[in-house]
């Protein structure tokens, strides 16, 4: 899998590894039918500052999903 090229696949794979990373109860803030494809260079980004950090503090993962909020279709 190529996470370098937006498909809604990979759309799908980086908002699940998204909702792990951060421990995401209510997963319906990342179903990727939420999000658009043309914001998946943004999706991508977080995903990669996520998991380059690893373990995050309480306050750093409230910031990622209010920034996952923010690029979510409204």
């Amino acid at each position: 899998m190529n996470l370098n090229v937006a498909s809604k696949e990979n759309l799908h794979y980086l908002l699940e590894q998204l909702a792990d990373q951060l421990n995401v109860v209510n997963r319906g803030l990342l179903d990727a039918e939420d999000y658009d494809l043309d914001k998946y260079e943004d999706l991508k980004l977080l995903y990669d500052v996520v998991r380059q950090k690893g373990k995050l503090s309480i306050s750093e993962t409230q910031a990622f999903v209010d920034e996952l909020a923010l690029i979510r279709k409204k």
